[in-house]
């Protein structure tokens, strides 16, 4: 029995769902490093804009380690890890999709977040982060568009596991019958 929202594996509908997730994730890696060249041209140079007055600004900082500048000063470990992952990743591809098509899309936004941070580490030793945020007398850590693309697809394919069944969950209600 089928499920809406399945891929049946090396079929033209995946290779049409891999190449729109591909995409998807080029574009939104495009996004990240356009925003972060227009962030070192633009913001480091004329300083912080105020979006919303005491709650949002785009605001110019480098983070040489990863969320919470947790592993600060340690670039090689983190693009390490960074490659790790996404080969990982890319092994595991079809089982982490388990054949539904959000995973496709998901996996692609956070390899793109993973691939935009892994980029700044290569190409300027550190990441550009921008986006500010102010909440009373907190001030949450800077970030980017990769690091929002890691954190949504990651909450996203979490949600979408845990609504979903798994795979060998939903071969033996077929053969049940329930």
């Amino acid at each position: 029995m089928a499920i809406k929202g399945k891929v049946e594996y090396k079929t033209a509908h995946e290779r049409a769902v891999l190449v729109i997730s591909g995409l998807l994730g080029l574009v939104l890696l495009g996004l990240d490093q356009l925003t972060k060249v227009w962030a070192e041209q633009v913001l480091a140079v004329k300083g912080p804009i105020e979006v919303i007055p005491d709650f949002f600004s785009l605001t110019f900082v480098t983070n040489k380690g990863a969320a919470w500048g947790i592993f600060h000063g340690h670039t090689g470990f983190l693009l390490i890890v960074a490659v790790a992952v996404l080969v990982a990743g890319l092994f595991y591809y079809r089982k982490l999709t388990e054949g539904y098509v959000e995973r496709y899309y998901f996996l692609a936004v956070i390899f793109s977040g993973i691939i935009g941070n892994a980029i700044d580490r290569l190409w300027r030793g550190e990441v550009v982060d921008f986006l500010d945020f102010t909440f009373g007398s907190y001030r949450y850590p800077t970030f980017n568009i990769a690091d929002c693309a890691i954190c949504c697809g990651a909450a996203l394919y979490i949600l979408s596991c845990l609504l979903r069944p798994a795979a060998g969950k939903e071969a033996s209600r077929d053969e049940s019958g329930n």
